[in-house]
């Protein structure tokens, strides 16, 4: 049976690639989120599901004000709903760190990280059983919609770079990485099984800067200066345990195939 899923966020990465994927199997319908507001509970109870891919300048970078969370004001039209909400969180809320699974200590660092803990708390009160959240490791994906974007992502950071001719090169850094595409794959099989709760979404695996950097920029045939980035005291390391996810949903998610969508990426952006 089809199901009816409601997406918010029509511009950004997630939003866009979400409503492309899910609407081959689901009734999809993608509203930005000044619409969405206006309607009425009588158009939103008929869905399943709401996805929120919105946010806003103001909960990113200042401290969290009631007014700027657009999760828990959309979680409290719905709450009376018999409709499941996911929420877009982030890998910032934990510290640095390898293996990190959903019960790791949280220890948000800047305005944003602290302000998707408290809205986690927040909707996990409020609509209980009726929450997913999913806590994203650094999502690869190009968006093909031109928009002024609320906050830059890896890849966008490293095609400001690429059109100046550098390329990182820090051999002993890494990250935890998953492309926009098994991202929503991950996503339409979690709705699928009814999932509620906390999920970290990730590859699960140590993927260096240098291996990754090298594949985005595969197609490229202009010649680049590799640039060490200036040392820090505590380097911005991690990855997630993705068990409690795998254990839920079966999924193939390889560093191969990490490897195999940069270099189709590169071949995109190189237009080769």
């Amino acid at each position: 049976m089809k199901k009816k899923i409601l997406i918010i966020g029509k511009k950004g990465l997630i939003g866009f690639n979400l409503n492309s994927l899910l609407k081959v199997k689901n009734n999809t319908v993608n509203l930005d989120y000044k619409k969405f507001i206006k309607k009425k509970i009588s158009f939103i109870c008929r869905f399943d599901c709401l996805i929120n891919c919105t946010s806003n300048k103001n909960y990113i970078n200042d401290k969290y004000q009631k007014k700027n969370d657009f999760d828990l004001i959309i979680a409290n039209k719905i709450k009376k709903l018999d409709i499941k909400m996911i929420m877009l969180s982030t890998r910032k809320v934990y510290k640095n760190g390898s293996n990190l699974k959903e019960s790791s200590s949280v220890s948000p660092k800047n305005n944003y990280s602290k302000n998707k803990l408290m809205t986690e708390i927040a909707l996990a009160k409020i609509l209980k059983k009726k929450i997913l959240i999913l806590r994203i490791s650094n999502i690869i994906g190009l968006n093909k919609r031109k928009h002024n974007k609320l906050h830059k992502i890896f890849i966008d950071i490293f095609y400001e770079n690429i059109k100046k001719g550098l390329l990182f090169n820090n051999k002993d850094s890494y990250k935890d990485f998953i492309s926009v595409n098994k991202f929503c794959e991950i996503v339409e099989k979690l709705i699928k099984t009814d999932a509620y709760g906390i999920f970290n979404i990730s590859l699960g695996k140590k993927v260096f800067l240098k291996q990754i950097t090298q594949w985005l920029n595969f197609h490229n045939n202009k010649k680049v200066e590799f640039t060490k980035i200036k040392k820090i005291n505590k380097p911005d390391n991690f990855t997630l345990n993705n068990d409690k996810l795998m254990n839920k949903i079966r999924v193939k998610n390889s560093v191969k195939d990490l490897k195999k969508y940069c270099i189709q990426l590169s071949k995109e952006f190189f237009k080769v």
